[in-house]
């Protein structure tokens, strides 16, 4: 080769090389000053403008809470959701919050792991389960709809209804019986988590870490067979309660992606309810999504405590002038499962009374808030990316913030968001758009499965 020749390739390979890398930085300018922009925009946006835009933006997007507890007393002719009940989350309160879909939880507080134990849960579920289809199909149906599907989810809300999903926090009315999975599946349920406060016969619990007593160290050997089961019928891991190496465990064995239906970042605040950075880590790897939770005491321990204590005295009061022993979380869930609902049930009369009279006082502590809740929001996207966090609020279940009490505040999260600049394909991904997709990807790996068989 002449060269002249050698010449000529060697400044080209420099040029092109010299080009690609201008074309690169070109790329990264670009998007830096689309960040740049999109908050600078809403830095210089009015407070009015701010809240229109949110507004559009709340109004165009799907807007879906993985965990709302509910209690059968308010699914009746004469008492339910149609209502504005005093309860967090109702059809009113979600009208006008701009809540689409509440996921409403079959809870089973843990009790004994005996055929007596395992009979009581069941019947306690089926009674939750019962109560959510009498709320769409009799009840409410002209208002309210059940989805089993992001595809049947979108066609409700077309229709101008909201949407009921069902999830099922703890897996301890499974029973010894794996086909209790798969008539728990037919019935709507779409996740379920294994273990609640307290080991259960299928996983360890997080309340294992406090005393450093563990049942099965991780999964027992019927929670691998519950695992397997829900990957084969396509219901979604939920891995809110379960122990660390539990949960590392579901992981290794699911073949498809898992949730965390209400939690957040241990790194902010140490409760073994939050996930670590290694356990966020394991979610970003496996595909999944967590649910950010608006729940006080797992969102900023310093000002949960301080506020409680001025809360809790208020508590007091408006309990012993109702006849009613004023217990501490812990006691509560420690009680048995209907002493726990009946308790809730007061809690659910108790704080309006509270909130009006915190609402006459001065110089209180500040609450929890929704800025403390998107705090968590913007750890989570740092730390494992925007496909992966959503958002829950655990009402009726000790959930709830200053700003988002109940349903009817839910946009106010929006509004955070967009003054942080989230930008609105950021906020649906946050509100539904994560959550559907980790849906379609466990039921796909069920059709997978089946195709195989």
């Amino acid at each position: 080769m002449k060269i002249n020749t050698v010449l000529k390739c060697f400044y080209f390979s420099r040029s092109f090389l010299k080009s690609y890398r201008t074309l690169i930085m070109l790329l990264i300018v670009s998007l830096v000053t689309i960040s740049c922009k999109q908050k600078t925009e809403n830095t210089a946006m009015t407070e009015a403008d701010i809240i229109s835009k949110a507004k559009e933006i709340h109004d165009r997007v799907i807007t879906l809470d993985t965990h709302c507890d509910i209690n059968v007393k308010n699914f009746t002719d004469s008492i339910n959701y149609t209502q504005d009940l005093e309860n967090q989350v109702t059809l009113p309160k979600m009208k006008k919050g701009g809540l689409d879909v509440a996921w409403f939880i079959v809870y089973t507080g843990q009790g004994e792991l005996n055929a007596d134990g395992y009979a009581k849960a069941y019947e306690n579920a089926m009674s939750k389960f019962e109560a959510i289809h009498k709320l769409t199909e009799d009840i409410a149906p002209d208002q309210i709809a059940l989805a089993t599907t992001s595809e049947e989810l979108r066609t409700i809300i077309k229709s101008g209804k909201k949407v009921a999903m069902i999830g099922i926090e703890n897996g301890y009315p499974v029973g010894l019986d794996i086909s209790n999975v798969q008539k728990f599946y037919d019935l709507g349920g779409r996740y379920m988590s294994l273990s609640h406060n307290g080991h259960s016969q299928l996983c360890d619990s997080n309340t294992g870490e406090e005393v450093g007593v563990w049942l099965h160290n991780g999964l027992s050997e019927l929670g691998k067979q519950v695992v397997t089961e829900m990957n084969r019928v396509g219901m979604m891991i939920d891995v809110s309660h379960p122990s660390k190496e539990s949960m590392r465990q579901m992981i290794e064995l699911s073949k498809a992606p898992i949730i965390a239906s209400h939690s957040s970042a241990r790194a902010l605040c140490d409760n073994s309810r939050n996930l670590d950075d290694e356990q966020l880590q394991w979610m970003k790897e496996n595909g999944g999504v967590v649910q950010t939770v608006a729940f006080t005491s797992y969102l900023n321990t310093e000002k949960y405590e301080t506020r409680a204590k001025v809360e809790n005295e208020i508590g007091k009061e408006i309990a012993d002038s109702m006849g009613i022993k004023w217990l501490a979380r812990k006691e509560i869930m420690a009680l048995p499962p209907k002493e726990i609902a009946k308790y809730f049930e007061f809690l659910g009369k108790m704080r309006p009374i509270q909130k009006r009279k915190l609402a006459t006082m001065t110089g209180l502590p500040p609450a929890v808030d929704v800025s403390d809740f998107v705090d968590h929001i913007d750890y989570l996207v740092e730390k494992i990316g925007i496909d992966h966090v959503g958002i829950s609020s655990d009402f009726d279940g000790g959930g709830g913030i200053e700003g988002w009490s109940d349903a009817s505040e839910t946009f106010n999260v929006t509004l955070e968001l967009v003054k942080r600049g989230y930008s609105e394909a950021d906020i649906e991904k946050l509100w539904s758009g994560n959550l559907l997709r980790v849906l379609d990807e466990v039921q796909a790996v069920a059709n997978e499965i089946e195709s195989e068989s």
